[in-house]
């Protein structure tokens, strides 16, 4: 299939950078503040993209459901003290900016973190001119799969479905893809298995988004 989007819109968490330390310090310090036991980091590491209402879901069950405003309050009050530090961009991430900025491509994320710890990390990385738009869990009522964040991108972008293509690593980010319409370019740099995304028929599976532009035709040496 060719590609020739006018847009490429990415997730965070897992397919730009990551963040896990950070999460995994905040999911357990708030669980052990509503009396819950702490998780494995690997378990946590899983669940790394859901909402957090999910996210208190998958690790505790159903029961705990009611108690997900105060696991979201207590969370994020241990996010604004570490999370943007303890968040680290993949390395080729400059690159591939820098190649599709180039090539006239606009750039968005979308993702369930916070705009604003979005924000900081890219601020701290000199990247955040380079993203036109990021939404961020706070923006929309209905988080990934649905699909409202991605199509609140693209009318941001004022742009249509197929003018754009949609970089993620999990369930999550096929799902909301797959409900918007959106080409799904699935990448495996983090605990999805490649079977899983592939239930979303992805147009390509890659290692990392830095093989995005290759899989775009995209020469490389013109990078700003």
């Amino acid at each position: 299939m060719t590609l020739s989007p006018r847009a490429v819109i990415c997730d965070f968490d897992y397919t730009l950078a990551d963040s896990s330390l950070g999460v995994i310090a905040c999911v357990n310090g708030a669980l052990t503040e509503l009396g819950f036991a702490s998780e494995p980091d690997e378990r946590i590491r899983r669940t790394i993209g859901m909402s957090l209402p999910a996210t208190l879901v998958e690790l505790k069950g159903p029961a705990a459901a009611p108690r997900a405003a105060e696991f979201h309050r207590r969370f994020m009050r241990h996010a604004d003290r570490v999370m943007v530090d303890s968040t680290v961009l993949y390395p080729w991430v400059p690159d591939m900016v820098a190649t599709l900025s180039a090539h006239g491509l606009e750039l968005a994320i979308v993702s369930t973190k916070y705009r604003q710890r979005i924000d900081g990390v890219l601020q701290r990385e000199g990247l955040r001119r380079s993203l036109q738009v990021i939404v961020g869990g706070e923006d929309v009522v209905k988080q990934k799969p649905a699909p409202d964040a991605l199509l609140l991108a693209i009318r941001t972008l004022d742009l249509s479905a197929r003018e754009v293509v949609y970089v993620g690593d999990s369930d999550a980010d096929g799902g909301a893809a797959s409900a918007a319409g959106i080409p799904f370019v699935a990448v495996l740099s983090g605990v999805t298995p490649r079977e899983h995304l592939e239930r979303y028929r992805p147009i390509a599976v890659l290692r990392n988004a830095g093989e995005l532009p290759a899989l775009l035709g995209l020469n490389t040496s013109t990078k700003a």
